[in-house]
């Protein structure tokens, strides 16, 4: 955990300018995100520099942003100008929240770069209202061409953290598997085949 967390530290900085590249895909994303959370309370988890919740704030009614890293929290809180939006390093395997506390629950690009995801969606699930949606956008890099796998090859050299391997529809599975009834998905153009999840919490 600690190896990987360093990783984000020592990349906080550089963090904005490595996912400017995929922009129109975040654009795209930010769009379909918009409408889930219109005045609803939402979490976000593995928030980094805070790029996805600084792009809907504006829609939903409040909305916490969680990362491990204290540097990427520091990079987010740096130019946070909504009220609504509070910035905090959390743990995502160990919530502070209360069950049932949000409407919304977003964890973005880090499924496939955690040991363990599926307990990290046991917490989501803990903290998710009863008719609360869970929206997991993750790049699959089992999609990927050749020159995807070769950018892969580089990243991995760097010391970029990656767990899971999962295409498109690898990961859908995963998600269903783990109880989560797979209610929208698109694969958005990006560096990586980005496969946007828009998930209904499973009944207990």
């Amino acid at each position: 955990m600690s190896e990987r967390k360093n990783f984000w530290d020592r990349n906080a900085g550089r963090y904005d300018r490595f996912m400017r590249k995929d922009g129109a895909a975040y654009d795209e994303m930010y769009a379909l995100i918009r409408p889930v959370v219109k005045a609803k309370t939402v979490l976000e988890l593995a928030t980094g520099t805070g790029l996805i919740a600084k792009n809907i704030v504006n829609a939903a009614a409040h909305i916490e942003a969680t990362d491990a890293s204290a540097e990427m929290i520091l990079e987010a809180k740096r130019d946070n100008r909504s009220a609504k939006l509070h910035f905090s390093v959390r743990d995502m395997f160990r919530l502070p929240y209360a069950d049932k506390s949000f409407d919304v629950v977003i964890v973005s690009n880090a499924l496939h770069i955690i040991p363990q995801p599926e307990k990290a969606l046991a917490e989501i699930r803990r903290v998710l209202k009863d008719d609360g949606v869970l929206i997991a956008p993750t790049f699959t890099h089992g999609n990927s061409t050749l020159r995807g796998r070769l950018k892969l090859f580089f990243m991995k050299l760097v010391g970029f953290p990656l767990n899971s391997r999962w295409s498109s529809a690898d990961y859908l599975a995963f998600l269903r598997q783990n109880g989560w009834t797979v209610r929208k998905s698109a694969v958005l153009k990006a560096s990586f085949p980005l496969t946007y999840a828009e998930c209904v919490k499973p009944a207990v």
